[in-house]
């Protein structure tokens, strides 16, 4: 597990075309000394930026022929980057948000959130304390509780952030800000069902699922309760997930289907890779197809 990569800084809008412009030219851009006067941020943002990328599975990090650690664009990277590098598309930051929250690391904090983290109000105080609880349970070793707050002031932040701040990098706001997951009202924090998940996302995260499990379908309740399906990635109830499969049902291309196997409802899913399916989507929306 991960804790305080992010050196503090929650990721902005304009950040990822930064790192995917210069990451397309240079690969080991993240580790030269100039790199913070090439993209128009401080050092510490361009840490920050360097784990942001990597935790929305933009860029992947590796090694070269020559054993030293390079950043090349996923294949879902590369999609952003011909279709949505400005990051406008509300499917774009679902998936984004998607990536995020079910992967364990590197954003350790945002997948103990997303999936282990169940209650509906809170206080920054009592999430934090929450969060230290679950982390002595599950780490061998011990773990700053310095860095533990950072993670959750950005968790916070990113979700939440107030532009009405003395930073100036402060006011470009998150995109996470845009789904609607958390709202803030003095010291309380409120987890929201959203409103603003787009059915592009839901799809492909569903298609992300059964490619990365090797199945076929999947069955409601399953997409309400597992890790790495709508219910807790999204804050998804039992209702919206079914209001939202019924408008799946009418894809023109793609649907799924409903079956009633054993009293449950399973969702037969639809035979494309979820990165061919988003490709379709994106290519729809811009009138290609």
């Amino acid at each position: 597990m991960a804790y305080g990569q992010h050196q503090s800084f929650y990721l902005r809008v304009r950040w990822l075309n930064k790192a995917l412009k210069q990451l397309q030219e240079d690969e080991r851009f993240f580790y030269e000394q100039e790199a913070f006067e090439k993209i128009g941020l401080g050092k510490n943002m361009v840490q920050s930026l360097r784990f942001w990328v990597i935790a929305t599975n933009v860029i992947e990090e590796k090694f070269n022929e020559e054993r030293k650690k390079v950043h090349l664009l996923t294949e879902f990277g590369s999609l952003i980057y011909k279709y949505d590098r400005f990051v406008q598309f509300e499917e774009t930051v679902s998936i984004l948000h998607y990536y995020l929250v079910t992967r364990q690391e590197p954003a350790t904090a945002w997948y103990w959130f997303f999936n282990y983290f169940t209650e509906k109000v809170f206080t920054k105080d009592s999430l934090l304390n929450r969060f230290i609880e679950w982390v002595n349970q599950e780490e061998n070793k011990s773990v700053s509780e310095k860095s533990l707050k950072k993670d959750i002031d950005c968790l916070l932040k990113l979700y939440t952030a107030d532009p009405n701040v003395d930073d100036p990098e402060e006011v470009i706001r998150s995109p996470f800000d845009f789904l609607g997951l958390l709202v803030a009202n003095d010291d309380y924090f409120y987890r929201y069902t959203p409103k603003n998940i787009h059915q592009t996302a839901l799809m492909y995260t569903l298609l992300y699922y059964a490619q990365e499990n090797d199945i076929s379908s999947v069955t409601i309740e399953e997409i309400e309760t597992k890790i790495g399906l709508w219910g807790k990635a999204f804050n998804l109830d039992r209702t919206m997930i079914v209001n939202s499969l019924e408008k799946l049902i009418d894809h023109p291309k793609y649907p799924i289907k409903f079956l009633r196997t054993n009293q449950l409802d399973t969702i037969r899913l639809p035979e494309v890779s979820p990165l061919d399916y988003l490709e379709f989507e994106y290519k729809r929306k811009m009138g290609n197809v």
